[in-house]
């Protein structure tokens, strides 16, 4: 129970983030749930981030970059093999591991990338290794922010949730036919999938007003601590 409460805590808090900034909440939750309980993950993560980018891509869908959108996705989909080949191939210690070196690498690439304007080959790249880091750990969204970090926020948010919706729904496809979900992670994901709601509807008060170069500041250093824990605790 103690679990449960802590993760549905980290779940709202990762929802509401990303529901306000665009992105966050597998940065944010990844690592937590990595550090308790490592063995839900990715799936954990792929499902709730369903309803939850589903929700942002709708609300503000007249701001959809669909030729982005589009040349991301076909990236995705060739990167969640990749994603499915780290999965069979570590194991538990190094997953974690793995997790935690992504997201401190995730994060510095995010801080250090120069203003530009993202083209056909930066949105099919971005794709690419979103698809090997979400579908192995659930955490794909620095690539994504790294790409759409200098458009217009209602961009941003709206292009990152169609990205991550579509290959969320890839990734899970080709992990449940692979044999790769387990009934513990649907139940766990579907027991804390209110938290994930109520983060996001709550994003609604927020998303149009926050500042976002600050909420970028602070998701990605909480993330880098985040990361930073979870690669010492696998060591």
């Amino acid at each position: 129970m103690t679990d449960l409460l802590l993760m549905g805590t980290a779940v709202l808090l990762a929802a509401f983030v990303q529901g306000a900034t665009g992105f966050g909440f597998a940065m944010i939750s990844g690592p937590i749930i990595g550090l308790m309980q490592p063995l839900l993950l990715p799936v954990f993560l792929l499902i709730q981030m369903v309803p939850l980018n589903g929700f942002v891509a709708w609300r503000e869908r007249h701001e959809l970059d669909k030729v982005g959108t589009t040349w991301v996705s076909a990236g995705r989909f060739f990167g969640t093999f990749g994603g499915l080949w780290v999965l069979i191939v570590v194991t538990e210690q190094q997953l974690s591991l793995l997790i935690g070196i992504s997201t401190v690498l995730a994060v510095i690439g995010t801080l250090l990338a120069p203003k530009f304007d993202p083209g056909r080959r930066s949105f099919v790249a971005a794709g690419l290794i979103t698809g090997v880091t979400e579908t192995a750990t659930g955490i794909g969204g620095p690539p994504l922010a790294v790409v759409y970090q200098h458009h217009r926020p209602p961009m941003l948010r709206s292009s990152v949730a169609a990205c991550f919706l579509v290959g969320e729904v890839i990734s899970l496809v080709i992990l449940a036919i692979t044999g790769k979900i387990t009934g513990d992670q649907i139940g766990t994901a579907l027991i804390l999938l209110p938290a994930v709601l109520v983060g996001a509807v709550g994003s609604r008060l927020v998303h149009h007003r926050l500042e976002g170069a600050l909420m970028r500041r602070v998701v990605l250093g909480f993330a880098l601590v985040s990361g930073l824990v979870v690669m010492v605790q696998a060591l």
